[in-house]
């Protein structure tokens, strides 16, 4: 059975940080790419980042050079490194197994605000 289980959200003020993890099981974690998506409350799902097997990272521009994806092949586990935090990252996080998040964990809230 797939798994994706995400964690690590929670209330933040703006500007502060918050690291997700994506603990995943039931598939070969290095033959996929692997998404971080986002849905804010009553807006449809938004791609937010995603990296290869190999480590090559894409990002959506509302969150270059403020968010860092990564993932550690050993512990079949993805992170979202997520700085200067903003209001409007407001969202619940799941990772995915591919970019229409169709396959996708149940996802981790992140708040931003004062």
């Amino acid at each position: 059975e797939v798994q994706l289980v995400e964690s690590g959200g929670g209330l933040v003020q703006p500007g502060g940080s918050l690291r997700l993890s994506c603990a995943t099981s039931g598939f070969t974690f290095t033959d996929y790419w692997l998404y971080w998506v986002r849905q804010a409350p009553g807006k449809g799902l938004e791609w937010v980042a995603d990296m290869s097997p190999a480590g090559l990272a894409y990002y959506a521009d509302s969150v270059k050079g403020r968010f860092t994806i990564s993932r550690d092949n050993a512990k079949n586990t993805m992170y979202l490194q997520m700085n200067t935090l903003k209001s409007e990252d407001t969202a619940l996080y799941s990772c995915a197994r591919d970019s229409s998040g169709r396959v996708r964990g149940q996802g981790t809230q992140v708040t931003v605000s004062s």
